[in-house]
């Protein structure tokens, strides 16, 4: 309860949820609903080896969807989508530099703040990624696959399956974007279910969003992850609710009887505020 986005939450009335698919951790330390549907402990080495095996792959992308199910019966009414993972970004950028046609300089960003030697290490493995990626391109399971992880193809299985639950996803950074790419590849019209709720100004999260056709709720160069950015358009989106049930059509109902006509009545003060 004392990360950022347990603080956000707990301000703007979200319940938080930890979903821990390969943390490269013991999961004996986690409680059991976090790893239940845990499918592995890391990821390959995506610039030298695949992600996940193809087993694995279908498990992550499963598991997303079991989530996305679970939240649709519990009555959840919208999702934002959080991330964490180290190394998270470069995975992202590999997928985006894949999907888009894009070579590694154009999608590497600086993550939590790398200075340029790291950078220059980041664009290279991206660009030996994108050499592994391209080959299988075509299916996007392979892709996620071979230069993903389980995370991504938890992430992907979720946001799909939102989509057919009619579920409405707000999406955070670079993570989400990537992903919500790769499902785009799967279901072209499950972005119509999914909202951008802030640029990180990270190169890929930009491609992503314009190949989506998805404009960001804001523009606040938010970095921390976790969810934070997405946490952050939920009141922005709660007073954009406000509006639009005030301003709904109100349902038809016939005149009473005409009668003796009554004076009409001038507004008070209350109700010219509620108008303002």
């Amino acid at each position: 309860g004392s990360a950022p986005v347990s603080r956000l939450a707990a301000r703007y009335g979200a319940r938080v949820r930890v979903v821990d698919v390969a943390v490269d951790a013991d999961p004996a330390g986690f409680p059991d609903e976090v790893v239940a549907h845990r499918v592995r402990r890391g990821s390959g080495r995506i610039d030298v080896e695949d992600a996940l095996t193809a087993q694995e792959t279908v498990r992550a992308f499963r598991a997303g969807m079991a989530v996305a199910d679970e939240e649709a019966d519990a009555g959840t009414d919208l999702v934002l989508l959080g991330d964490l993972g180290v190394g998270s970004t470069t995975v992202a950028g590999v997928l985006v530099g894949a999907l888009c046609g894009t070579d590694a300089a154009a999608v590497t960003g600086r993550g939590s703040g790398i200075d340029d030697r790291v950078w220059m290490v980041k664009c290279a493995t991206i660009r030996d990624s994108l050499r592994r990626a391209r080959p299988v391109l075509g299916d996007q399971l392979a892709l996620l696959g071979a230069t993903g992880g389980a995370d991504f193809a938890a992430i992907t299985g979720f946001l799909l399956q939102a989509a057919v639950r009619r579920l409405p996803v707000v999406l955070d950074g670079v993570v989400s974007a990537a992903c919500a790419l790769v499902a785009q590849r799967i279901a072209f019209r499950a972005p119509e279910w999914w909202r951008a709720g802030q640029s990180s100004g990270e190169p890929a999260q930009a491609k992503a969003y314009d190949r989506l056709t998805l404009t960001p709720l804001q523009d606040q160069g938010i970095t921390m992850g976790e969810g934070v950015g997405a946490l952050l358009a939920l009141p922005l989106l709660q007073a954009a609710g406000d509006v639009l049930a005030d301003e709904a059509p109100k349902p038809f109902a016939p005149e009473p009887p005409s009668g003796p006509k009554e004076q009409p009545k001038l507004p008070s003060a209350a109700d010219l505020l509620r108008k303002l």
